[in-house]
């Protein structure tokens, strides 16, 4: 998911506010300040899993073409939980539990208008495979993706 060119120029503000000696790295302590002053809130685990992935010359600290590949993740992170809360939501809506636990029934997925040229019919015998009329949140989630 690139980032926009705002985005660009607000992460090369944030970084250049962090490299406080103008090395043109951040290290640790410096990353997780930048994450928290673009709205993140990242772990220490988390910063020290963040650097591993783009410390391309292992160095221990990021450069910033390392930084906006942190950033490009944590916007990937950030939109794939962001796609399970909106399955969850409808998981909910339609009789199933928050904690993903519970089923639908596939009498109430049939008469919800989901708005898509599909058949609903086939794609709920492709999911509920044991015929048991119930549809848990993991094949509710396949039927959606």
């Amino acid at each position: 998911m690139p980032l926009s060119q705002e985005e660009i120029n607000g992460c090369r503000e944030a970084f250049n506010k962090f490299d406080k000696d103008g090395s043109g790295t951040i290290d640790a302590s410096e990353l997780k300040a930048t994450l928290n002053a673009v709205g993140q809130s990242p772990s220490d685990e988390e910063i020290f899993q963040m650097i591993s992935q783009v410390d391309d010359d292992n160095s221990g600290e990021i450069e910033f073409s390392e930084f906006l590949k942190v950033i490009e993740n944590q916007k990937v992170s950030a939109a794939q939980v962001s796609d399970e809360t909106d399955t969850v939501e409808a998981f909910v809506a339609l009789g199933g539990n928050t904690d993903k636990s519970g089923e639908i029934s596939t009498e109430k997925l049939r008469t919800v208008e989901f708005g898509l040229t599909i058949d609903l019919d086939r794609l709920i015998r492709e999911i509920d495979t044991d015929g048991s009329g119930k549809v848990d949140y993991e094949e509710f989630k396949a039927m959606m993706a």
